[in-house]
């Protein structure tokens, strides 16, 4: 028996890096899962594939969680498949540096389009699956740059921490419906940065790291994993920091 059996998680931006870890590790317990990815479907085929090769169901679904519609449309095909969502992880993010001086309304838009928004449109696409069913896990993820600042920075700190007031807002609202809701903060992982230009020359490492290295994708996942199963029941509205004793906050 693992943690999950039987429960149906969608998880954004799981084509790579810690979303797809997290699939895995979801699916290793038991969970059915639907891989989301914005346009690479290769990435999310492949994901799938790995999913079903632990003994679950999987769906590769391309969308853009900036976008209601392509939202809507995700988690109806999702639901048409699996008949419900009881997890939610919500990945997906874009980080592009840029001097606050130099911000314009679109990029604002884009970063709070993908981050703050996609989160909201996902997040109200799934809870009425969740109430209905009396069960919903749902996960956002901030960082630790979003609590310790930096320059070229700021708009995606604001939209990051916007999550952690969403968390704290539904596991308020939703915590009678047995939904639980929780942030996960990584500090720096090592993982494939496929847009090197978003950090303006400096790439995260482990300076700084009272353990001495960069956190993995797989530790992420476990996190992840005690938070939406019962391991994690009594924890709800909170951000869990996982960065290697970084003093961030």
């Amino acid at each position: 028996m693992g943690k999950l059996d039987g429960k149906v998680a969608l998880i954004t931006g799981s084509g790579r890096n810690i979303g797809r870890a997290t699939a895995l590790k979801l699916a290793g317990e038991g969970a059915h899962i639907v891989v989301n990815a914005r346009a690479n479907r290769a990435e999310a085929e492949d994901v799938a594939r790995e999913v079903r090769g632990r003994g679950v169901k999987a769906l590769a679904i391309l969308a853009d969680v900036a976008g209601k519609d392509q939202v809507d449309a995700m988690v109806a095909k999702a639901l048409s498949e699996f008949g419900r969502v009881d997890i939610l992880i919500n990945n997906a993010a874009i980080r592009p540096h840029k001097p606050f001086v130099e911000l314009t309304a679109e990029d604002w838009e884009a970063v709070r389009g993908v981050v703050l928004d996609g989160a909201i449109h996902c997040t109200r696409a799934v809870i009425g699956s969740m109430v209905e069913n009396g069960y919903g896990r749902i996960l956002f993820f901030t960082g630790d740059g979003a609590f310790a600042g930096g320059s070229g920075r700021a708009h995606i700190s604001a939209a990051k921490m916007g999550l952690v007031g969403l968390a704290r807002g539904l596991a308020s609202e939703f915590a009678a419906k047995n939904i639980r809701v929780n942030v996960v903060s990584p500090g720096s992982i090592d993982t494939a940065r496929a847009n090197p230009e978003w950090y303006q020359g400096r790439v995260p490492g482990a300076a700084g790291i009272p353990l001495g290295r960069q956190g993995t994708v797989d530790e992420i996942a476990a996190t992840c994993l005690f938070l939406v199963s019962e391991d994690g029941g009594f924890i709800t509205g909170q951000t869990i920091h996982v960065n290697g004793g970084a003093a961030y906050y």
